[in-house]
């Protein structure tokens, strides 16, 4: 994974409190376990990461500015999308639970433009304070006023990124918005594992749960210029144009080269964990949204906004399968920049606009899924640890305050055992597991259906090491 090291894509915002409950993967030494609240007061704020690196939609495109922020103790993040000016918009809901700021202001069709941004947001309804806070900076920044035809006005939507794809509810929040909006830049969208789409998921109805995340695409036809924007955190799967399902941890039996309609035709019995012989399933998430944004330079209608936002939002059908259901909070938001006057020689229509931006959508959505997942490394039956070695590993390891992991010595091997609240991915409350040694450091557990491996490190262990990975420290011997 290319990362930007440059101070002007790198930015880290150092605190001065000290970072409880679960924030404690920040704590330099261990701390004893507290029922104090949590705080996200001192958070390391990552700033445009991906931009430099080889999955990006490239633009030219001065009236429209990226900005991106990250948490990477969730991690979650959220996208800021500016305009050099005040945008006409409009919005279409498809999912059962949508979460939305100022969306319903759009549906009232007012012809003048108004829209100076649009949020994107990880940490479900507290992902929201990035909205407002997007919003606050632009009168912080004298950018906008309190005069009643200069307030400004941010809208914007969020995804479901907690339950059982990350230990700790660190959320996007005020600072990180204001960060990412004032470093907004033209250009440059990073698809992938990026900005709102840090922690997103797709295919939990199947119990796939593959790593997802935000995609783009963009496409200029004579004077006019068509971007689509998507943070895929859908309970559907991700489906190519040949109706391949593109990653799914599958269950015993499954088809080796699973396709959509696999899935679909055999449902209810597929979305069951008995299907196909199927041994284990994880939690499936009954909260997920694909949030979603579209904009072209060319001056429309309200009428004709609201028209590409449906066209749109109902083209994504073909490449998420099932799309929109109870559990989706599915939004689009469509903009028109007005910088391309309607008219003859002016550009597409705006039918042709909404086929265009359909099938530009698809490529964003597969642009929005990693090639790398979350992997488990083999164990090493050859490998025979000194039992100092593992002596020093017991403890019992803190992410949040509703999640640890402790770890243990018996007969001579490790075990492990989720002992908050919450089971720490494939090790249960409950249900101790033996750890197999896959190097000296690092172990995982039986091969099952999803992927897990522990890795330790002086007094932390770190789960799943990598681009998802969920760091404890120790609090106990």
């Amino acid at each position: 994974m290319a990362r930007s090291k440059s101070s002007f894509n790198l930015i880290r915002v150092l605190g001065t409190a000290a970072v409880m409950g679960l924030l404690s993967s920040c704590a330099a030494t261990a701390s004893p376990i507290s029922a104090e609240p949590d705080s996200q007061d001192g958070l390391p704020a990552l700033i445009n990461d991906g931009f430099d690196s080889e999955s990006v939609t490239r633009m030219d495109w001065p009236m429209l500015r990226i900005g991106t922020g990250q948490y990477e103790d969730g991690p979650t993040g959220l996208t800021v999308l500016r305009f050099g000016k005040k945008v006409n918009a409009a919005v279409d809901a498809r999912g059962g639970g949508p979460g939305t700021v100022n969306a319903e202001y759009l549906k009232l069709g007012y012809v003048q433009p108004e829209l100076d941004a649009i949020v994107l947001a990880g940490g479900s309804w507290y992902g929201l304070e990035a909205v407002t806070g997007a919003n606050s900076a632009l009168i912080d920044d004298r950018y906008r006023g309190g005069h009643w035809d200069n307030v400004g006005l941010v809208v914007g939507s969020i995804i479901y990124d907690f339950g059982g794809r990350r230990l700790n509810e660190i959320y996007p929040d005020k600072r990180l918005a204001q960060l990412a909006l004032r470093a907004a830049r033209t250009g440059v969208f990073p698809n992938g594992a990026y900005g709102a789409g840090r922690s997103a998921m797709n295919g939990g109805i199947f119990g796939c749960n593959a790593r997802s995340g935000q995609g783009s695409a963009y496409r200029q036809i004579g004077d006019v210029k068509i971007a689509v924007f998507t943070v895929v955190n859908a309970l559907g799967v991700v489906t190519d144009r040949d109706g391949n399902v593109v990653h799914c941890f599958k269950g015993d039996g499954w088809p080796e080269n699973l396709k959509a309609s696999d899935l679909m035709q055999s449902a209810p019995a597929s979305l069951q964990p008995g299907w196909n012989g199927e041994s284990e399933r994880g939690d499936v998430e009954r909260k997920n949204t694909t949030i979603s944004v579209v904009v072209t330079n060319r001056s429309m209608s309200s009428a004709e906004l609201q028209r590409l936002a449906v066209q749109v939002h109902t083209s994504m059908a073909r490449g998420i399968q099932p799309f929109a259901s109870e559990f989706d909070g599915d939004v689009l938001y469509a903009v028109s920049t007005n910088e391309v006057d309607e008219g003859p020689g002016a550009g597409l229509p705006s039918m042709e606009i909404g086929v265009t931006a359909s099938e530009l959508m698809w490529d964003a959505i597969l642009a929005a899924v990693p090639a790398t997942q979350v992997t488990q490394p083999l164990p090493d039956p050859g490998l025979v640890l000194p039992q100092s070695t593992l002596r020093a590993y017991e403890g019992t390891y803190r992410f949040s305050h509703f999640a640890e992991l402790t770890v243990r010595l018996e007969s001579g091997n490790l075990i492990a055992e989720a002992s908050g609240e919450r089971d720490i991915f494939q090790v249960k409350t409950g249900h101790p597991r033996p750890l197999l040694a896959a190097s000296k450091d690092t172990f995982t557990v039986e091969r099952g259906r999803y992927p897990f491996a522990v890795k330790f490190e002086r007094d932390k262990v770190i789960v799943n090491p990598g681009r998802w990975q969920q760091v404890g420290h120790r609090v106990s011997d």
